[in-house]
């Protein structure tokens, strides 16, 4: 069973891959031997083994999200990109910096730094949600553009309400207008497939811990080359007077920024084979299976309380949400969970996000969608809303 690949509780409906991802047990024992062979030699491993290691990671991450490694870093996660292009960029007041309602917490903050510190202003698109088509997603962030807007961060799947944003029509109309747009991809890497040369954005960051599946602490940070130079990382280091001429200044900061455990990033190319082996139709077969089970997950959701669903099915990648209806108590509890998502965990053991979406009134229940997931677990978590929610 495909189930017996990933360490996960069998005690508990696990249906929140989207959060963190899910590593599968091949994968950490790769990682368990690059640890090994760390420790059993540190300096052989970090001063003559770890680059070539590193440089066929990205090479083969690279042809799988369709980039070339010399535009590609790794980093440890998405909000690790977006803060060291955010940060690197120079704005100014009148400055305007565009993104979404929809933007992940974490990133939007980091908009918001850098924003005050320049004087620039952040605008914010109000894409709309429940929503009908990708056409309003495209008419509420391109309306807000003006002469004073110097880039745009947008996600490529939403964090909050799971959608999947035109994000190659939006780089393209954005570009007609002069501006650029940094993405963040965090879960878009393993969900749908990628090609970010055709894509075309100035700036594109993911994370490879969700649906690619690798160990925690892998992401990377894709940069355009004409925009390279601008681009340092969060920390600096020895890469920043490199006599060495043999590998770009981006690449040469990034790739050492100081003593850490690189095997996250080593075994993406064995997370990458090994999730594309488990079943013969490869990772358009997993894209496309993941798919149908969100559908399948958010139908029996939307069934079984009464709801309409909140966008059309080529909007939703491998998480879905159904919107519940108006909470009448406090939404966030003691250490920020909403009391219905600790309701689901304490009563039914069931691990899924429910997230206070576009405010505290109102919540969305967002399910996710691996291999390891099945129909009668989102059964399960219908019967469980059914009691919480109208008892």
């Amino acid at each position: 069973m495909i189930n017996a690949y990933w360490l996960l509780d069998r005690n508990i409906t696990f249906l929140n891959h989207g959060s963190f991802g899910a590593c599968p047990i091949p994968v950490l024992e790769a990682q368990t031997i690059f640890r090994e062979q760390l420790e059993r030699e540190p300096l052989r491993f970090l001063l003559r083994e770890f680059e070539p290691l590193l440089d066929n990671a990205r090479n083969q991450l690279a042809a799988f999200i369709g980039a070339s490694e010399d535009d590609l870093a790794f980093v440890p996660n998405a909000t690790t990109g977006v803060n060291a292009v955010l940060r690197s960029l120079c704005f100014a007041p009148g400055d305007e910096l565009l993104t979404t309602n929809q933007e992940y917490n974490a990133c939007r903050n980091t908009l918001n730094f850098v924003a005050e510190r320049t004087g620039a202003k952040v605008i914010v698109a109000e894409v709309p949600f429940p929503i009908e088509s990708p056409e309003q997603i495209i008419e509420a962030i391109i309306k807000c553009v003006s002469p004073q807007t110097k880039l745009a961060l947008l996600d490529h799947v939403v964090s909050q309400t799971g959608l999947i944003f035109p994000i190659k029509q939006l780089v393209g109309e954005l570009a007609n207008r002069g501006v650029d747009v940094l993405v963040d991809g965090a879960h878009a890497p393993g969900m749908v497939a990628l090609n970010l040369d055709e894509i075309g954005a100035a700036y594109y960051t993911g994370n490879c811990h969700k649906w690619l599946c690798a160990p925690k602490g892998a992401g990377f940070l894709y940069v355009r080359r004409d925009k390279q130079d601008a681009i340092r990382p969060t920390t600096i280091s020895h890469g920043a007077n490199s006599p060495r001429a043999d590998k770009s200044r981006f690449q040469l900061e990034f790739d050492w920024m100081g003593t850490v455990d690189p095997s996250p990033y080593l075994c993406v190319p064995v997370a990458i084979d090994f999730m594309g082996s488990l079943l013969s139709g490869g990772w358009p077969e997993l894209r496309a299976k993941n798919h149908a089970l969100a559908l399948a997950g958010r139908k029996i959701l939307a069934d079984k309380l009464d709801l309409r669903l909140p966008c059309p099915d080529e909007m939703v990648g491998s998480m879905a949400v159904v919107p519940l209806a108006d909470s009448q108590s406090d939404v966030v509890a003691k250490g920020g969970i909403p009391p219905l998502q600790e309701a689901l965990w304490e009563i039914f053991k069931i691990e899924v996000p429910v997230i206070p979406w576009p405010n505290a009134s109102k919540q969305l229940v967002r399910i996710s969608a691996q291999l390891y997931n099945t129909l009668p677990q989102y059964q399960y978590l219908a019967k469980a809303l059914v009691e919480l929610t109208r008892s």
